[in-house]
Parts: C-alpha cells; structure tokens; sequence
C-alpha cells in the first residue's frame, strides 16, 4: 500500500514515508526536523530532487559516459562494503568466558594511574607569590580567594582548582612538586615556565586496576573487533592465495 502523498511533481510523488525517512535519517546525523517547520523544508527538498530526477532523466544523464563511471565507482564501493560485512557475518559476539579470559590476560592495561586533585595560584613574580603564601599561612585569606584575587590562571575562576590529573599532565617541575605533597598541603612558590606557582593538594588517589565488572561492557567489545579483525585478516589472506598480489 502506498503512503499518503504530500506532493505530485511531474509524473512523479513525494510520499509522507518518504519524507519521515529523510526526517529519521537526518535525526541520525544529529539534525532534529521532526517538526512542522522541519517537515515543510525537508518536503521543499525532496520535491526539488524529483524535479532533478526529472530533468535528469529528460537529458538521459544515465547514458553519460561521466555518469556511468561515477555510477561504477558507487557500485564499486558498495561491493567491496558488502564483501567485507560478508567476511564477517560469522563472527560472534564475545562470550563472556572469552571475555573474562581477555580480561585476565592483559589485566595490566586497565588501570588507572595514581592521580591528584590540586589547586594552584598563579603569578610572575616569586616575592608576589610568597606574599600571598604569607597571607594565606596567617589566615588573612583563603587559598581559593586569594587565587580568584590574584592569580593569572583562568582556574581562578574555580578558586584555582585544576581538577584531577594523573603523572605526566603538568610541567615537569609542577608535576614533581604536587605528586610529592600530602592531602591539605600548601607548597610554594614552585617556578615553570610559566610563572610561580602556589600549590594546594586537594586529594591523592592512588593507582587501581578496575574490576572486571566495572569495564565488562568496553571489554566485550575490545574482544568482538578483536575477533573482527582477526577473521579480517584470515580472509585476506585466503584471498591472497586466490589472487595473487604482486606489489610494483
């Protein structure tokens, strides 16, 4: 049965399905035109390539020899894309024996480093950092006003706190200074090439492996496209065989 018709163009028609087709196609590339004004543009849009389909085939554009090889090239591709979804078809989805031995077996790699929690404060000068860290020692100010007051970081803006971070983050001199503060800490100056710098360690999180269950579901499919690629591999291989490669 043919859905309702919106518009008649030529000897052609735009359907209702038609165009809730393009509608769901574009809500996949993140474009929301479900709705009246949306609708009207995407029918405006399909009424247009019917008009092209019929000036297209008006000047029998398929029997272009420029066409015909754009066409062939569109072929090409959609077989070599179906060849390959063939090779895989056979594939299954990882099991969860395969994916608890996975798991085991390369248990290092899903870890998470030791981490920190700082803040810092800022400046260009080491006596206006040490002015400050005066202040703050004799409780004139706090560290998270003084670095919304004074510092040139725009982590000002959140009192100075940059978040969590693992080794390797930070410049190397600050990066040295924090990982070897402990929790409530305030160290400083610290100079790097970007000024001096006064550090508050906020929290420390020491270096942990996740448990299996936490990351089973980005396990299995780490272990699936493993298994993809291997049966990849294997199928090109077997065609290799079957038509030889000679690289020039």
């Amino acid at each position: 049965m043919e859905g309702k018709v919106l518009a008649r163009v030529g000897n052609l028609t735009v359907t209702e399905e038609e165009v809730n087709e393009m509608i769901m196609s574009l809500m996949q590339r993140g474009q929301n035109l479900n709705n009246p004004e949306g609708r009207a543009m995407v029918l405006e849009q399909m009424i247009a390539n019917k008009l092209f389909l019929l000036d297209a085939g008006k000047n029998m554009y398929e029997y272009n020899a420029e066409f015909k090889a754009q066409l062939q090239k569109v072929k090409e591709d959609m077989l070599i894309s179906f060849a390959m979804a063939k090779a895989l078809e056979t594939v299954k989805p990882a099991t969860d024996d395969e994916i608890k031995a996975f798991y085991e077996e390369n248990k290092e790699r899903f870890g998470k480093g030791e981490s920190v929690n700082a803040s810092h404060i800022l400046v260009d000068s080491e006596d206006k950092a040490n002015e400050i860290l005066a202040k703050i020692n004799a409780g004139e100010i706090s560290f998270e006003d003084a670095a919304r007051a004074e510092s040139s970081c725009p982590s000002k803006e959140n009192g100075g706190n940059l978040g969590e971070f693992t080794r390797g983050q930070m410049v190397k001199e600050f990066d040295e200074a924090v990982f070897a503060m402990e929790v409530g800490e305030i160290k400083g100056p610290v100079k790097t090439q970007f000024g001096f710098h006064l550090i508050k360690l906020c929290a420390k999180n020491e270096a942990k492996t996740y448990e299996f269950e936490e990351i089973k579901s980005e396990l299995s499919d780490m272990v699936t496209k493993e298994k993809q690629q291997k049966a990849y591999q294997s199928k090109i291989n077997q065609l290799k065989i079957l038509y030889p490669v000679d690289k020039m």
